[in-house]
C-alpha cells in the first residue's frame, strides 16, 4: 500500500495510455510523499512530466518540469524533457537553451547534440546543426537519430544523394522505430520529387 502503490497505479494507467490521468496521478503523488520517500519527488516529477508530453499538454508538462528544475537546475534528463516540450510548442530559443545547459553538464550525451542540431535546424543555423551532429556521430557512431538529422540537414544544402545514404543508414540502425519510418518516408519524398 502507501506510496509505492500508488506510483505503481500511475505508470499502470501511463503504460496504458491514459496519459493525461497518470499526469494528475503522478503530480498528486509527488506532492504528497510520505517522509520516507521523499527522495522520490524529482523522478515523479519527470514521470508527471513525461505524462503530460504524452496527453500533449504542453503548458502542463512545461509547468511540471519548470518546479522539478527549480529544485535540480542541472538535471539533464529534466533539461532534455523541458527541451522537447518547447520545441514542441514551436518555442526553439528555449528548446536550444536548456539543450545547451544538458550539454554542458553531460558532454558526452550524443542524444542532446542530435537534439540541439535539430533546434539549431529550425532556428535556421545549420552550420551549428551541422557540427553539433558530426559531434554527435562521432561520439556515437550507431546513432540512428544522429543519421535521420544529418539527412535532413543534407537535404536542406541541397545534398540529395547525402541525404539518401544517411536516411538509408538510419532506417537500417533502429528499424521499427519512429526514426526509421521518418527515414523512409523522407526518402519517398525524395523518390517523388526526383521523377
Amino acid at each position: 500500500g502507501g506510496d509505492p502503490a500508488r506510483h505503481c497505479a500511475a505508470v499502470a494507467l501511463l503504460q496504458l495510455g491514459h496519459h493525461a490521468a497518470a499526469g494528475e496521478e503522478l503530480e498528486a503523488l509527488a506532492s504528497s510523499l510520505e517522509q520516507g520517500f521523499a527522495f522520490l519527488q524529482i523522478p515523479i516529477l519527470i514521470q508527471a512530466g513525461q505524462a503530460w508530453f504524452l496527453a500533449e499538454n504542453l503548458e502542463r508538462a512545461y509547468a511540471v518540469q519548470s518546479i522539478a528544475l527549480a529544485r535540480e537546475p542541472n538535471n539533464v534528463d529534466l533539461l532534455v524533457d523541458r527541451s522537447m516540450t518547447t520545441a514542441a510548442a514551436g518555442d526553439f530559443e528555449a528548446a536550444l537553451s536548456d539543450l545547451n545547459r544538458a550539454q554542458a553538464n553531460a558532454p558526452q550525451r550524443a542524444d542532446i547534440l542530435v537534439l540541439r542540431a535539430s533546434a539549431h535546424r529550425f532556428l535556421d543555423q545549420p552550420a551549428r546543426a551541422l557540427a553539433d551532429v558530426e559531434r554527435a556521430l562521432a561520439l556515437d557512431p550507431g546513432s540512428a537519430e544522429g543519421y535521420l538529422e544529418r539527412g535532413n540537414l543534407r537535404r536542406l544544402a541541397g545534398d540529395d544523394d547525402g541525404a539518401r545514404d544517411d536516411w538509408i543508414e538510419a532506417a537500417n540502425l533502429a528499424p521499427e522505430s519512429a526514426t526509421a519510418a521518418a527515414a523512409q518516408a523522407n526518402i519517398a519524398k525524395l523518390d517523388l520529387k526526383v521523377e
